[in-house]
C-alpha cells in the first residue's frame, strides 16, 4: 500500500503510517530499529531495494532522505516537504517513508526526521552516497548509534579512508570493511591451521578499492608485520599472500567468486568467496550496534604506513602478534562511482 503526501508534515506522516497499518491489517509494530537512508534521488531506488532485501532479517522503519535540488532562487527560498508512505508488502517487511525535501527544509532534515524515529528503538543511518566528512557531527548522525558510510561510492576512495581516520567516533562504519569479513575470516581460519611466524603479507587488488586498503591496514595492525598493496585489474579484491616460516599462505580469488587457498605441506583447496550484494552487506551491518573495534584499529593504522617497511606497533596494551600465538586476525562478527555502480569486494 501507498500513500503519498504533498507539502506535508511529520505528524502528518506518522498519521498515514496509521492508517496504513491498519488498512492492511497490521497495527502492531513489530519493527526493531530505524533505517535511515540519505541519498539522492539518482541511487535512491538502489538503496531502497537493498534496504528492503536486509529488512527480511531486521524488520525496520526505513526512512528515505532525498534532498532535491531547486533550480531557482525563489523554490530554494521555499520550504516543502513530499512523502512517499509504503506500508504492507510495498515495504518489505517492515514500514517504508521517502520524504524528499526542498528549499530551507534541506538543512534541517533531522527536525523531519526525529519525529518518526520508532520509541526505544535504535537508529542507524546509512548513507548511500556523499557521506559527510564527520558522520557523528553530521545532525542526522548524532541521531544514531550506528553510522554507515561506504567509501567506495566517493570519488577518491583512499583519500576517504584517511579521512575517516581523523574523524572516527565508536559507532562509524563502513561497507567497505563489512565486504572484506569473509578474506578475515578464511584468513584467521588458515593461521589457526597451520601455526607459524609471519613475516611479511601483500595484497592484490584493484587501484580504486577502499576495501583492499583496509585488509591491509588490518593485517599489519593485527600481525605486527610489514604489508604492502600491489594493483590487479581485479574484481574487487584478487589475492592475499603472507609469507611465514613454514612457507607461504595464498588466498588468490581471479574471478570473484571462487578462491584458492594454498597453504604449506597442504593441498590447495577451493574454497567459496563470492563477492556480495549490497542487501547482505547492510544486513552484517545491522546484526551489531555496538563499537567495531577491530574496525577502528584497522583503519588509524594508516593508508601512509602501507609497504613502508616497518611493522606496524600493537595498540597500547596489547602484546604483539604473531603466528606463533597463532595470529588471530580476529574476524568481524566480520574516478567517481554511483552506489549503483559501486562493486562488491
Amino acid at each position: 500500500m501507498k500513500i503519498d503526501l504533498t507539502e506535508t508534515t511529520s505528524s502528518k506522516i506518522n498519521k498515514a503510517l496509521v492508517e496504513g497499518r491498519r488498512a492492511v491489517g497490521t497495527p502492531a509494530i513489530g519493527m526493531v530499529l530505524t533505517l535511515v537512508i540519505v541519498t539522492d534521488e539518482e541511487n535512491a531506488y538502489d538503496a531502497l531495494k537493498a534496504a528492503n532485501e536486509a529488512s527480511r532479517e531486521h524488520p525496520s522503519r526505513t526512512l528515505v532522505v532525498i534532498k532535491r535540488v531547486s533550480r531557482s532562487p525563489r523554490d530554494r527560498a521555499k520550504p516543502r516537504l513530499d512523502a512517499e508512505v509504503r506500508v504492507g508488502t510495498e515495504a518489505g517487511t517492515g514500514e517504508t517513508v521517502v520524504l524528499r525535501l526542498y528549499g530551507e527544509v534541506i538543512d534541517h532534515a533531522q527536525s523531519v526526521v526525529l519525529p518518526l524515529l520508532l520509541p526505544d528503538a535504535p537508529v542507524v543511518v546509512w548513507w548511500a552516497v556523499n557521506a559527510p566528512l564527520d558522520p557523528a557531527k553530521d545532525p542526522l548522525g548524532a541521531l544514531a548509534q550506528r553510522r554507515v558510510t561506504d567509501a567506495y561510492a566517493s570519488e577518491q576512495p583512499i583519500e576517504e579512508l584517511s579521512a575517516r581516520a581523523e574523524t572516527y567516533t565508536p559507532g562509524d562504519t563502513d561497507l567497505s570493511w563489512a565486504r572484506i569479513t569473509p578474506w578475515r575470516s578464511m584468513l584467521a581460519a588458515a593461521l589457526d591451521q597451520a601455526p607459524c611466524t609471519v613475516t611479511s603479507a601483500e595484497v592484490t587488488g584493484e587501484e580504486f578499492n577502499p576495501s583492499c586498503e583496509l585488509l591491509a591496514m588490518w593485517l599489519a595492525s593485527r600481525l605486527n608485520v610489514p604489508v604492502s598493496r600491489k594493483v590487479s585489474a581485479g574484481p574487487g579484491l584478487t589475492a592475499v599472500r603472507m609469507e611465514s616460516s613454514s612457507g607461504s599462505i595464498v588466498l588468490d580469488r581471479p574471478d570473484g567468486s571462487l578462491a584458492t587457498l594454498c597453504m604449506p605441506q597442504q593441498p590447495d583447496r577451493n574454497v567459496a568467496l563470492k563477492r556480495r550484494e549490497t542487501s547482505e552487506l547492510l544486513a552484517e551491518e545491522l546484526r551489531r550496534l555496538d563499537p567495531d573495534d577491530t574496525y577502528a584499529t584497522a583503519l588509524k593504522f594508516g593508508v601512509a604506513r602501507l609497504g613502508d617497511g616497518q611493522p606496524a606497533q600493537p595498540p597500547a596494551g596489547e602484546p604483539a602478534a604473531s603466528g606463533d600465538g597463532p595470529a588471530k586476525p580476529a574476524a568481524k562478527k566480520a574516478p567517481a562511482k554511483s552506489a549503483k555502480k559501486a562493486a562488491t569486494t
